[in-house]
């Protein structure tokens, strides 16, 4: 009882900033009122930052406007919005566009709101509850619509026999069907559940339930309307939101294939644009500052699964088991060192990798990682400082390699003028080693990891290099979006260290020819 009444403490505190954020013209003249409401109502976008101005706190984006102007643009359409967390697609999809449809369109009379749970269901239509009785905007507009029953529970009717329902995922939606009184709208909002999506029974039953029991509570007519929106963000390969994704696009090609005409369509909404410009999808809202502060703030496969719907499943090719940590050896005491660079073109905004591999024995182990949007002068003092702190230059065992297309560029000449200001050069040559597939050489490293002879240096293990390092190297697979340069710079790292090594290790035998003759 005490967390009901919390509940409602909470709504009517909503309510309350509801009624005092929608403020209205007392003195405004009838004339005036009807131009201005026109106006408003022309499009979805306006309407929505006047009369719901209590989550229209910044403008709205282009993505909003796309999505809203096809569900209201057609009658029967299933709409598929994969957004990334804190896009507003749940105000958009369960309060904004179903009262733009009811109140401006008269093109809604039965909505249906399928969330999570029960509870968080009716939590959704709260909000459109609350805006009907204390919006001051919509009831100088459009009148009391407001009639009877209530969000708590799960159900309300509006004065022109408007019915709003709310049930939780996989509750029967038997009672939304009573008689001709179908649902028209029916939202299904963040219903995915991380403890769930590696039940692929529960995974399988929930797309069964959606395509079965919740579509099936349209009403069969040529005439009829059937809007069904679904919003989550993709998280998981094996999530519900993945599977009706691919559903989506499978019928979506089928359709073009065979020239005809159907209901489906899908909007991804990532938050940036990609992860190294971090050009913002809701620009008004959040800039590319911000989105990169936060992406350096969380683990790398944390930020791609919440925000740019990318599934990102640890030990895909590489195990969590296989990662490893020691005490590194004095440096004298390895076979071979290897500083290798895999330092992509561009600006401060691409990864740059730079990694030192140590080979003793059949072990190999990373002593230090570079691993960072930076510039190329950044890199270049990042080496230039290992070497001075760690007294480089009275060891004869250390290689200094870059990817040979960039020796002939810039990056050479970011490191002679580090070199020139410290008045020393590390030797850093070019590798001219040929290259085979990018994709085959990194997974070809996991038979390292998968022996237990490859290990990450237990000091820097707090170090933000190591800890991005080792999310792209348990992300990896292929089609995974996520940062190659440190990877690749350890598969070039080790082949270094193996090739330096070779001939001490493996030494060749011969025996002598024995002639045999034929008489």
């Amino acid at each position: 009882m005490a967390n009901l009444a919390k509940i409602l403490s909470d709504y009517d505190k909503h309510c309350l900033r509801i009624a005092q954020a929608t403020s209205i013209d007392i003195s405004e003249k009838h004339a005036d009122k009807l131009r201005r409401i026109a106006e408003k109502e022309k499009e979805y976008i306006a309407w929505f930052e006047y009369y719901l101005v209590g989550y229209a706190k910044k403008p709205c984006a282009k993505f909003h406007k796309q999505i809203a102007n096809a569900i209201i643009s057609k009658k029967k359409i299933k709409a598929l919005l994969r957004a990334y967390r804190s896009s507003a697609k749940s105000v958009h999809v369960t309060i904004g566009i179903p009262l733009y449809l009811y109140l401006v369109k008269r093109d809604l009379f039965f909505m249906l709101l399928i969330g999570e749970t029960e509870p968080k269901a009716k939590a959704l239509l709260a909000g459109i509850q609350a805006e009907l009785q204390h919006n001051n905007r919509i009831i100088n507009d459009y009148g009391k619509k407001f009639q009877h029953g209530d969000w708590a529970d799960g159900n309300f009717m509006t004065t022109d026999g408007v019915r709003f329902m709310a049930i939780g995922f996989g509750q029967s939606p038997r009672g939304a069907r009573q008689g001709a009184d179908r649902p028209d709208y029916i939202a299904v909002d963040d219903i995915d559940n991380k403890k769930h999506v590696k039940n692929d029974t529960l995974m399988r039953d929930g797309v069964d339930f959606i395509t079965e029991d919740v579509w099936g509570c349209f009403d069969a007519d040529d005439n009829g309307t059937e809007r069904f929106v679904y919003a989550n963000n993709d998280f998981h390969k094996n999530s519900i939101t993945s599977r009706l994704k691919q559903f989506f696009e499978q019928k979506i090609r089928e359709a073009k294939e065979q020239k005809i005409e159907h209901e489906f369509y899908h909007l991804q909404v990532d938050a940036v644009k990609d992860i190294v410009n971090f050009e913002p999808a809701w620009k008004e809202k959040t800039s590319a500052d911000y989105w990169r502060k936060k992406f350096q703030s969380m683990p790398y496969r944390s930020f791609m699964r919440e925000y740019m719907n990318t599934h990102i499943e640890e030990g895909k090719v590489f195990k969590p088991e296989w990662i490893q940590e020691t005490k590194i050896l004095p440096y004298k005491k390895y076979d071979a060192i290897c500083f290798y660079g895999d330092l992509s073109w561009g600006d401060e905004a691409c990864h740059k990798s730079i990694v030192a591999v140590g080979k003793i024995g059949r072990q190999f182990h990373i002593l230090h990682i570079f691993f960072r949007q930076s510039t190329r002068t950044a890199v270049a003092r990042w080496l230039y400082d290992i070497y001075e702190d760690r007294n480089l230059q009275n060891a004869d065992n250390i290689q200094y390699i870059i990817e040979g297309l960039f020796a002939m560029s810039e990056f050479v000449n970011d490191f002679d003028s580090e070199g020139d200001d410290r008045g020393y050069y590390i030797p850093v040559v070019a590798s001219k080693r040929s290259k085979t597939d990018k994709l085959q050489r990194i997974e070809g490293m996991s038979d390292f990891f998968e022996r237990r002879n490859m290990f990450f240096n237990e000091a820097e293990k707090d170090n933000a290099d190591q800890i991005l390092a080792r999310d792209t190297l348990l992300a990896f697979e292929k089609g995974a979006k996520i940062p190659l340069d440190f990877l690749d710079a350890l598969q070039g790292g080790i082949t270094e260290v193996n090739q330096s090594t070779f001939i001490a290790q493996f030494e060749i035998k011969t025996t002598p020819r024995v002639r045999k003759y034929r008489y």
